[in-house]
């Protein structure tokens, strides 16, 4: 081989590099437009899950169709098993399911010919246009367009006479496929080069590229197809380090599906190859490219659907298999982590939002239940409630600590709408955790009266437990008015407050008086004090959570004076 020659080899393989960013580079664009534009589909799909494994197929075949990614669907699943939502029997067939919806980009990809490259060249130019509109909606539609666009550019980079059409190049490669034609090889291949790239919709598309422009055998190629099935596990198992032993466990039954699914279609094929290839060639005649294309997309459809049928009825015995091979482990596997989210749910920024809600009302129960409590330990029991409530607290503190660092990782990954979301949270959280503390503070002054064998007097206890309920109720209003976006609910949280505003005065009046009148001791006093300032501000920070989503970016009490002005 000339140097010339040589040169020219070279430039055709950084074609074809360049053809494979291309093409990555749009299913990126593609995936990250439609999971920003079907966010609340799939936040309903997920919504939807239980023990049903057919649901759960439909379940992650329609994730993976929104996202494209069947590894990001994995990674997702994943991250939902070790934040605790989801169960192993729940994850098991929405894995098999995801594999089913990665087959969408092969059979898009096979459809390449001259008028739909030109369709699709028109439609990136399209959406080039359209990024420079400022409304969100435009861009997210901008970007589908542009990436469903690239895709094809990438294809045709590929088969182009600078890649794949070149002589040289096509010389090259049908050397090497009649060398290496081993099946387990082939396979080994698309294990390998899946792995790397990290995408087996891509490595797909390489090889269906391949075959329409004649450069690869059908026959060779339906190994490498198999070998790409295994290789997109790599991501999920690379995922499931540091996670859970259930996490753990999710990431071998994707790994498993895959494999046994590979081992029996290479067995039938190996044994059965003219009558396979017969068959894929009758249904699509010709040796046009598209027919070609379309025999390999078809057999990566037939793969999926087919391991998912056979192994669908054996959900139980696969969770059984994974717990045998990966134990429990005797001792804690980990230390405290969030209850709702996962750090890889970030691969999935509108069900990481979900989760986040989530793990906000988790937080808010917390807190609720810590002011129950301390207000049940000013009966004389307050050492009874003492572990408990610190132990609540810690958890309120730790929520608070994390989920704000998680919120900071998910802030850039998301749209306007949801990024004024994620400020209304920050806010939550820290009147949330404000709550946690005017609650822990309500546990000391129990306590310290316990130890002074102190009592409130009857007719005291009975004005802060009115004042208490009142604060409750604004407890559960704020809440459900936060968990609905429901703005109805706040001219019931607005009269509740200050209806709490008016006990404080007017139970400070009343202590006074009883102390006036010799029916209470003046050591009470900064402990009854206390707690009737602390419950106010109870009912204020209580105001911000209700209000947060009509103002995620500034003080709640700003828009609700604002709220009241207009009524």
């Amino acid at each position: 081989m000339t140097v010339e020659e040589i040169m020219q080899l070279v430039q055709s393989l950084i074609w074809l590099l360049a053809g494979v960013g291309i093409f990555i580079v749009g299913m990126n664009f593609m995936g990250e437009a439609l999971e920003k534009s079907a966010g609340s589909g799939m936040k309903k799909l997920l919504g939807k899950i239980s023990n049903n494994r057919f649901s759960g197929v439909g379940i992650g075949a329609g994730v993976t169709a929104i996202i494209q990614s069947s590894s990001a669907t994995s990674v997702m699943v994943i991250g939902l098993v070790n934040a605790g939502v989801m169960t192993l029997m729940q994850a098991t067939p929405i894995i098999m399911g995801a594999n089913i919806g990665t087959t969408i980009t092969g059979v898009l990809v096979s459809l390449k010919n001259d008028y739909f490259n030109m369709a699709m060249y028109l439609l990136a130019f399209v959406g080039v246009m359209m990024s420079f509109f400022k409304k969100e909606k435009v861009k997210i539609l901008a970007n589908l367009f542009c990436g469903l666009g690239l895709i094809f550019v990438g294809l045709n980079v590929m088969s182009s006479e600078q890649a794949f059409g070149n002589a040289l190049v096509e010389d090259m490669f049908i050397k090497i496929f009649e060398k290496v034609h081993f099946p387990l090889l082939l396979i080994l291949i698309g294990v390998i080069f899946t792995a790397l790239i990290q995408s087996s919709s891509a490595a797909t598309g390489v090889v269906i590229t391949m075959v329409g422009t004649g450069v690869l055998p059908l026959d060779l190629a339906l190994f490498i197809v198999l070998g790409a099935n295994i290789g997109t596990c790599v991501t999920a198992l690379l995922a499931s380090v540091g996670a859970n032993t259930n996490a753990k466990r999710v990431a071998l039954i994707h790994f498993t599906f895959n494999v046994v699914g590979t081992v029996a279609f290479t067995a039938i094929i190996w044994v059965f190859k003219e009558p396979v290839i017969n068959l894929l060639m009758s249904i699509f005649p010709g040796d046009d490219a598209m027919s070609l294309q379309m025999r390999v997309s078809v057999f990566h459809v037939i793969f999926n659907v087919t391991t998912t049928l056979l192994l669908l009825p054996f959900v139980k015995h696969l969770v059984k298999y994974s717990c045998a091979i990966i134990k429990d482990k005797k001792a804690p596997e980990e230390s405290r982590r969030l209850k709702f989210v996962d750090d890889r749910l970030l691969t999935t920024p509108p069900i990481a939002i979900m989760q986040v809600k989530k793990e906000v009302e988790y937080m808010a129960d917390l807190a609720k239940e810590n002011l129950e409590k301390s207000f049940a330990a000013m009966s004389g029991v307050a050492s009874s409630y003492e572990t408990e409530i610190a132990e609540r607290e810690s958890a309120i503190n730790f929520t608070n600590k994390a989920l704000t660092r998680f919120l900071i990782k998910l802030s850039p990954l998301v749209d306007n709408r949801n990024e004024k979301r994620i400020g209304a949270y920050f806010h939550v959280l820290n009147d949330l955790e404000r709550i946690g503390d005017h609650a822990e503070n309500f546990g000391e002054i129990a306590l310290e009266m316990q130890k002074a064998e102190f009592e409130f007097s009857a007719e005291a206890m009975a004005e802060l437990r009115v004042m208490k309920e009142k604060v409750l109720r604004m407890f559960e209003i704020a809440v459900e008015a936060f968990d609905d976006s429901d703005a109805s609910r706040l001219a019931e949280l607005n009269t509740l407050e200050n209806e709490v505003d008016g006990l404080k005065k007017s139970l400070t009046t009343n202590h006074y008086t009883r102390l006036a009148e010799g029916n209470c001791k003046i050591e009470l006093s900064p402990y009854f004090s206390s707690t009737v300032a602390g419950l106010e501000r109870v009912a204020d920070h209580l105001v911000n959570v209700g209000y947060s989503i009509l103002n995620p970016t500034g003080s709640q009490s700003e828009v609700k004076i604002e709220n009241q002005v207009k009524a």
